[in-house]
């Protein structure tokens, strides 16, 4: 047996030398055993220059219940660790480095010094998340750290590129993209956020060509009318059917533009018509290639008006609104501004108004890759938990659009494509190009453009087991069991792991996609930095341990909701702490054997209660952990551990604990309970129940690879439950009853138990006697012929009479009386005074005067339970 356990727990220092324990034996590593089952959960890969916030902090902690648990169940439990390259991320935190350090831009460096900063930075911080995680007590095989540019990860993009080109499911062209032009880069669909902001529609006179008609139209955006080519109507609006063929003018630049007719027009909405700019809306583009129009773009990259906008190039955006509603003002044209909300597209990471614009990019063809990704979910062979999230998934991926995959970075994957300058192929190659793959020319030039980061975190299930090559990793665990992660990026990740899979495994990524929501704070606010509400999980750990985190995140967690974190919840999980280190230190300074293990042959009444409540906790907080309600799992175990164990069970031992012939039985039992206990609580609470293992008696080297605990039938004792509960509330009653009356603990009084249940109260008769501060007990089945100055409790099965001159002291009790009721009447006097004056009803505020009449009412009944009290005393 272990050294005895300090006087009282502290993390600090204990924690980091468990770890250090459990990393050092091996514990954490997986192999692929075909003797045991695969359990494997891959780790959303956290940005490689990141900081441990409190969302990671909730994902991993929810991971790591799940693979513990696993590991002592005796699957070969494969948690794999790594990091994101984070494209955008890393590369805009370098280039703050760079400017604020020495006054340079990347454009300064060039591409391949600026690069070598970048892998420079992720030598020195990418290691920062990995050490913080192990803080956290993460148990990842950190001897299988993977990163997304890793030279495996860059293979696997690689042959996902040429393999997806190859079949004409990568494809580059000239689209409308969403633009972010403070990150001066494409982003996807999913990447942008959009919110209500208040704004305006403008209302401008188009006129007829030859004619003293004009058209009306309405825009939000009254600076992409220099590129408007066209004006559509729908075709069945009579108002403008004479008008189809014609032209119109385009106010402020004079350009002709046809007015034709296209079934997306509204006929009810606004005028009817609708200025067509086909480089700078989606639909107009749409209809642009249906009509064979002009596509003419007026934004740069840096949304400033281009060469094509006449006097207004070089102008923001937002500053060429401004000058062309003057202008428009000043012709005439203008005819109305009007209020009007609508979504407005923000950059995800920014914050900054996307502008939808046409580019030449990168994209895969998403409609043939999404049938089987929506298959598979819809057959439940992935499952969504909760399953409304299946819902959110499906409605995404059946109205998915093509996913543009090129970014105008340089941090990332570098697009495996080579254009040759003398013929204009494009060479596509798994290897470096060194010429070109039709005329072999040797003047060709890589695209300068990177991959979305997504597009690498998509492979992430397969490329960290080592595809494409075939290893026996792969093999073994792939699919995984589980993901865990947040609903904010089911877009993002969770969809393309999923049709990635299925297209280049030919199999589901996973089995399990498990949901959790957001950690907000006490008020249920997001956290930010702008609300100055971020809590750092490390000085968490740092003030309270990582135990005391993490059961806070876990009894915080139900699958799919945000959770609100606040310090008094750490707190009370630190007590908790406290609560099970007190109560095994109170057990392990009570043993005399160091070698106990396993049950004694013979079990008391309240042995087989707390053994029938552990095997019921066995099976129940197992199932809940099956079916990912670890904050139920959490909870009961909170329950047991507290109510029953400690504030009962343990309570109930001391006595035997003193008596010699009882003790070693008792010892037994605490041992029992206790060690299987820590086992249920370890996936929750690694380090303190790792500790207290290793301090009783036990065999094998670590709780994290001891057996997890298994229901037992013949452990199950209900009678012996139900008669033990019958005593822990007559117990309850008599405390509660003595509560009441004011009666101290150190006051004894002897006990008549009037019962038709005689056996299970003489059975618990020795510590029914303690825990009811009895001085004696008496049971019988018929009650006393006289009842009077007796005290009387009815609880289920009982009758439980008490002396009354055994608990109060009649004549200090009736003085006592007296003056609360001499108070009660003064105070009744002066509230009653206050109501009769009219002055107070007319002018105090009516919930003042509802708030005295509620006090009165109180007052009244108080005063007639003391004087029922007085009376009793005086008869």
């Amino acid at each position: 047996m272990a050294k005895e356990l300090p006087k009282t727990y502290d993390p600090h220092g204990l924690e980091d030398e468990l770890y250090d324990f459990w990393q050092k034996n091996g514990y954490f590593k997986a192999e692929a055993d075909a003797s045991k089952t695969p359990f494997s959960i891959v780790i959303p890969p956290p940005n490689v220059t990141g900081q441990l916030h409190m969302g990671h902090a909730f994902d991993e902690t929810l991971q790591d219940i799940l693979i513990r648990t696993k590991r002592m169940q005796g699957y070969a439990s494969l948690w794999v660790p790594g990091t994101d390259h984070a494209g955008i991320a890393t590369q805009i935190k370098v280039e703050e480095a760079l400017r604020k350090e020495e006054g340079i831009t990347r454009y300064d460096l060039g591409r391949e010094k600026f690069l070598e900063r970048v892998w420079d930075w992720k030598q020195k911080y990418g290691s920062r998340i990995i050490e913080q995680l192990k803080k956290l007590g993460s148990s990842c095989d950190w001897s299988r750290e993977r990163f997304t540019m890793d030279e495996g990860c860059s293979k696997a993009v690689r042959e996902v590129f040429v393999s997806l080109y190859e079949k004409g499911l990568i494809y580059r062209g000239s689209r409308i993209i969403n633009w972010c032009p403070n990150c001066i880069t494409a982003l996807s669909d999913a990447e942008v956020e959009y919110n209500e902001q208040d704004s305006h529609l403008w209302h401008i006179k188009y006129p007829i060509e030859g004619s003293d008609e004009f058209l009306v139209v309405a825009t939000t955006r009254p600076e992409t009318m220099l590129g408007d080519t066209g004006i559509a109507v729908n075709p069945n609006d009579k108002r403008y059917a004479h008008l189809i063929g014609k032209y119109a003018i385009l106010p402020l630049v004079g350009r002709k533009i046809p007015i034709f007719a296209d079934d997306y027009v509204e006929m009810e909405f606004g005028t009817g018509c609708v200025k067509v700019t086909p480089c700078h809306d989606p639909n107009d583009f749409d209809m642009g290639k249906r009509h064979n129009l002009d596509f003419i773009l007026v934004l740069d990259g840096n949304a400033k008006i281009n060469e094509n906008g006449g006097k207004y190039q070089g102008l923001d955006r937002f500053e060429a609104r401004k000058a062309i509603v003057r202008d428009l003002q000043a012709q005439g044209m203008l005819v109305k501004i009007e209020d009007y909300s609508h979504n407005v597209g923000a950059c995800y990471r920014c914050g900054t108004t996307v502008e939808p614009l046409t580019s030449a990019q990168w994209f895969v063809k998403m409609e043939p890759l999404a049938k089987a990704a929506i298959d598979v979910v819809k057959d439940h062979t992935v499952q969504f938990v909760p399953d409304r999230f299946s819902k959110t998934y499906t409605n995404w991926m059946e109205n998915v659009h093509d996913w543009c995959i090129s970014r105008q970075l340089w941090w990332g994957h570098r697009i495996p494509a080579w254009y040759c300058e003398d013929c204009g192929e494009i060479t596509v190659s798994r290897e470096d190009a060194v010429c070109c793959s039709k005329c072999g020319s040797k003047k060709i030039k890589q695209d300068e453009d990177v991959l979305d980061t997504w597009f690498s975190s998509a492979l992430w299930p397969f490329s960290t087991l080592g595809w494409p090559d075939k290893t026996a990793d792969l093999d073994f665990f792939y699919p995984t069991s589980v993901l865990v992660t947040g609903y904010d990026i089911i877009f993002f990740w969770v969809a393309r792991m999923i049709f990635s899979g299925m297209e280049h495994m030919k199999k589901e990524p996973f089995k399990t996609v498990f949901i959790h929501g957001l950690v907000r704070d006490a008020q249920g606010r997001k956290m930010s930095k702008s609300l100055g509400n971020g809590i750092d999980p490390l000085e968490i750990i740092d003030k309270y341990g990582a135990d005391a985190l993490r059961f806070t995140l876990a009894t915080g967690n139900s699958p799919g909701n945000d959770m609100r974190f606040s310090t008094e919840r750490v707190e009370a999980s630190r007590n908790f702490c406290n609560k099970i280190y007190n109560a095994s230190r109170f057990v392990q300074m009570n043993l005399t054997d160091g070698q106990i293990s396993g049950l004694p042959e013979k079990l008391e009444l309240e042995d087989k209660w707390i053994v029938s409540k552990l095997n019921s906790l066995v099976r129940e907080v197992t199932e809940n952990i099956d079916r990912f309600e670890l904050g139920i799992a959490a909870q009961k175990l909170n329950d047991f551990i507290w109510d029953d164990f400690c504030d009962w069970y343990i309570e109930i031992s001391k006595l035997r604990l003193q008596n010699k012939e009882k003790s070693m039985q008792a010892q037994r039992v605490l041992c029992y309970v206790l060690s299987n206990t820590m086992k249920l609580l370890h996936p929750f609470m690694p380090f303190i129940t790792e500790a207290i293992w290793q301090a009783l008696p036990h065999s094998g080297e670590s709780i994290m690879i001891s057996e997890w605990p298994k229901y037992d039938e013949s452990l199950s004792y209900p009678d012996e439950e139900a008669s033990m509960e019958l005593l822990m509330r007559a117990i309850k009653a008599v405390r509660n009853r003595r509560a009441e009356m004011n009666v101290p603990v150190s006051k004894k009084s002897s006990l008549i138990i009037v019962t038709d249940r005689m056996s299970d109260f003489s059975a618990g008769k020795s510590f029914m006697t303690k825990l009811a501060y009895a001085s004696s007990i008496e049971i019988q089945s018929e009650p006393p012929a006289d009842l009077s100055k007796m005290v009387s409790v009815v609880t289920e099965g009982a009758q439980i009479l008490m002396p009354l001159s055994e608990l109060v002291d009649f004549d200090a009790e009736l003085k006592r009386l007296e003056k609360e009721r001499a108070e009660a009447l003064a105070n009744i006097e002066r509230v009653s005074a206050k109501l009769k004056n009219e002055s107070f009803i007319n002018k105090a505020p009516a919930s003042v005067v509802e708030m005295e009449r509620e006090r009165l009412n109180k007052l009244n009944a108080l005063l007639a339970k003391l004087g029922e009290s007085i009376k009793g005393l005086k008869s």
